[in-house]
């Protein structure tokens, strides 16, 4: 993916209004990373800077520049007649509120996907377990099937049935 992404960065270098850049989140960018949710490597991140949304598209060069050819302004504050009626009244309740109240909001949605993820987390933890032990007994009872002298009795078995063809 990376040639194909230096492709899509040198294609948009001085692009107007589309920025495509990266970061590299295992040295310096690791606080913006962490700040936009970046949660493994390599993520694609798109949108309004205060709300980047994950890319879902395909990872080759063509499947990149179409969809950032596509970009461009998006239902928000600055852009309001970009919106539908709900998004437009969503925006004019939390512009309505207090800088306090906004922000007070915004932890605790940040709290409620936050438990969303530990809650995931948990379950694939205890699955991930849950398989690793499955795996582990089916290794030992097909070793144990192996040790009670199958390959043994495979050779005896094709040997009989070698010597039953030469007899006839």
């Amino acid at each position: 993916m990376k040639p194909d992404w230096d492709k899509l960065t040198a294609a948009y270098k001085d692009h107007a209004t589309t920025l495509v850049a990266d970061v590299d989140c295992t040295a310096g960018g690791k606080s913006l990373c962490a700040q936009v949710g970046v949660r493994g490597y390599p993520t694609i991140k798109h949108g309004d800077p205060s709300d980047l949304q994950d890319y879902k598209g395909g990872r080759d060069f063509a499947s990149l520049k179409k969809f950032a050819d596509a970009l461009g302004p998006q239902c928000g504050p600055a852009s309001i007649d970009l919106c539908d009626d709900a998004k437009k009244a969503m925006i004019k309740e939390f512009q309505a509120m207090s800088s306090e109240d906004r922000q007070k909001l915004i932890k605790e949605r940040e709290n409620e996907s936050a438990s969303v993820e530990a809650e995931y987390k948990t379950f694939v933890d205890r699955l991930q377990k849950e398989y690793q032990e499955l795996q582990d007994k089916k290794d030992k009872d097909i070793e144990e099937v192996r040790n009670s002298g199958l390959g043994l009795l495979k050779s005896v078995h094709a040997h009989a049935k070698k010597v039953a063809k030469s007899e006839l």
